[in-house]
């Protein structure tokens, strides 16, 4: 099953030779804004090849191959970004964020908690609910395996977490 995924939004137009700004924090965007890569922008996901791709400040900018002149691109100002899942070519554990959402969480035989949803700051933190609410910082030190197969993230301080 090949399906979108969201890596970020064309903020507004770059140069005048049809460049795109895009703001995004999505984890893999060196795999999505590659050259030749298809992107898919706006609700109707019209599907766009990428010609170019640089970083500029906080910013991914890539020209598209069909277009060379602002006038032509202004079109996407405000749209999303999409590339399709299969795209990314994940290995075996690599995941996405957004598919840790609905994982339950374990410290060792305890459930703990299910991930609800997550923030990102300087490191990523998942939001568990369970008994009491808790944030789980996905880093080695609180975050002992991930099982993409089960669902299940173990934790190596679970009881320390709970807020």
């Amino acid at each position: 099953m090949d399906n979108y995924i969201l890596v970020g939004k064309i903020v507004n137009s770059f140069g005048i030779k049809g460049e795109v700004k895009i703001i995004s924090d999505f984890e893999y965007k060196e795999r999505a804004f590659k050259e030749n890569n298809y992107i898919y922008i706006g609700p109707q996901k019209e599907e766009e090849k990428i010609k170019t791709y640089r970083v500029h400040k906080n910013y991914d900018l890539i020209s598209l191959e069909k277009y060379d002149n602002i006038n032509d691109i202004l079109k996407y100002k405000g749209q999303n970004v999409y590339i399709l899942r299969s795209s990314l070519h994940l290995q075996d554990g690599e995941y996405l964020l957004s598919d840790l959402i609905g994982y339950k969480v374990y410290d060792e035989d305890n459930l703990l908690g299910v991930v609800i949803d997550y923030e990102k700051n300087n490191n990523v933190l998942l939001k568990v609910k369970g008994e009491k609410n808790f944030y789980l910082p996905l880093i080695d030190n609180y975050v002992k395996k991930i099982n993409n197969i089960d669902k299940v993230i173990i934790s190596n301080h679970g009881r320390d977490l709970i807020l």
